[in-house]
């Protein structure tokens, strides 16, 4: 009798099913190695991809209200810069109105004084008309109950409102040293205007400090954040390593086992044949 087969080869098929197994994990262990990260689908650990996924996206919340913190930050530098330099003319202006309430002086000598101080007020002016964020005027009442966003929610807002600093609204529009009654009254004007200007700076610097505190809160969640999503999804080289060694090894063994399971029985089938 003659025998060209032998019953089926159920080690070579059982053989075949731990190659391809260990072959699938080595791909991954590959992936993680090229990538840097132990969950890169949720294949390998669905809850740790959601998590990560979470994680991530709460991180980049917080750098878009980090950047739209920036925003406000330079715009509200911009105002307070620009309340400084008003203030700055207005000091120079009441101290020359105090000069021109002074009956020693003549007429020729007020109207040079009432000259720079025209010169002062129309520079104010000015600084109220070149200020501005991103095509918005800042400083002449128009930037009133704006949001500026400050986090991640659609209601993590400050109201801003920032006062208007022109002339004719800060009442200096009269200013005259003609004579002492009439610099009496301006000197009074501008002492006003300046506690005006005063507050807005204050209100400003408060809106500053407050988003300062929130920019630093944010950056400390970023950081927490990102440490809490490599804890979960990104690999530990070390281990990585010995993994993918480990699993080459399994490979091979795994190989060697086919390929013996496919071996012996044609070599019984040889004996039997002969």
């Amino acid at each position: 009798m003659s025998f060209t087969t032998i019953r089926s080869n159920t080690y070579a098929a059982l053989s075949r099913v731990m190659l391809d197994r260990i072959n699938r994990r080595a791909a991954r262990n590959m992936l993680a190695l090229s990538s840097g990260k132990r969950i890169n689908s949720t294949e390998d650990d669905a809850a740790g991809f959601a998590l990560a996924r979470d994680l991530k996206a709460r991180k980049a919340g917080l750098q878009q209200a980090m950047d739209n913190i920036g925003n406000a930050q330079s715009l509200l530098n911009i105002a307070a810069g620009s309340h400084q330099v008003i203030v700055d003319n207005l000091s120079r202006i009441r101290d020359l109105v105090l000069v021109g309430a002074d009956d020693a002086y003549n007429v020729a000598q007020r109207n040079a004084i009432q000259g720079q101080i025209n010169a002062l007020i129309e520079e104010m002016d000015d600084t109220v008309d070149v200020t501005n964020f991103q095509g918005k005027v800042l400083l002449d009442g128009s930037f009133s109950g704006r949001s500026l966003q400050f986090g991640a929610e659609a209601t993590d807002t400050f109201i801003v409102s920032i006062e208007d600093v022109r002339i004719s609204a800060l009442g200096l529009a009269g200013i005259d040293v003609s004579n002492n009654a009439v610099a009496t009254t301006s000197l009074a004007n501008i002492d006003d205007a300046l506690q005006t200007l005063f507050d807005a700076m204050q209100a400003t610097g408060e809106i500053l400090m407050r988003l300062d505190a929130k920019l630093n809160n944010h950056q400390r969640q970023v950081i927490a954040l990102e440490s809490s999503r490599s804890h979960i999804e990104d690999i530990e080289y070390g281990n990585a390593q010995y993994r993918m060694l480990r699993t080459q090894l399994i490979q091979q063994l795994d190989f060697n086992a086919l390929n013996q399971a496919v071996v012996a029985p044609r070599q019984v089938l040889s004996l039997i044949v002969s």
